[in-house]
């Protein structure tokens, strides 16, 4: 008898394909991450402006700070706006609590930014990991762990 892929088999696999993307990202990510800031050079950066900035995501509303930054390496001017070496910004459920990280910094403060070498013009300003590619890495994680499981489950009482 000839197999054939019905909707759940479909349905499970694309799970599957986004499980395992979103967990290959995040953990892509925090890898970037740490290689970003083993090799992160001090730099000075001039605070030009912050903000929070308000996202709407399928009638949710999240919060991400801004912080716009610039600086120079090897002689050559940059602009920047990342606040930690993720690519992957953190949002935060509060517009106080976005707020909050934005207002650590000040227009036209010098603060001190991070330049990775081989990627001058993606330079940071906080030397730590934004755990927010975890969890990314994690949601990834449990849809194909909660995709796996289910198939087996509909195996077993096939």
């Amino acid at each position: 008898m000839p197999s054939t892929i019905g909707p759940s088999s479909f349905f499970a696999a694309v799970l599957l394909l986004v499980g395992t993307g979103l967990a290959g990202y995040g953990a892509y990510d925090y890898t970037q991450q740490s290689d970003a800031i083993e090799d992160a050079v001090a730099v000075d950066a001039t605070i030009v402006e912050t903000d929070v900035e308000t996202v709407t995501s399928k009638g949710d509303q999240s919060h991400k700070p801004t912080v716009s930054f610039e600086y120079r390496y090897d002689g050559t001017a940059y602009t920047g706006d990342r606040i930690f070496p993720s690519d992957v910004s953190p949002k935060y459920e509060t517009h106080s609590k976005a707020q909050s990280i934005a207002q650590e910094y000040e227009s036209g403060e010098t603060v001190t930014a991070y330049v990775d070498p081989a990627a001058p013009g993606d330079a940071f300003l906080e030397k730590r990991r934004s755990t927010y590619s975890l969890k990314l890495a994690g949601i990834g994680a449990l849809i194909v762990l909660v995709t796996l499981g289910s198939r087996v489950r509909s195996s077993l009482n096939s």
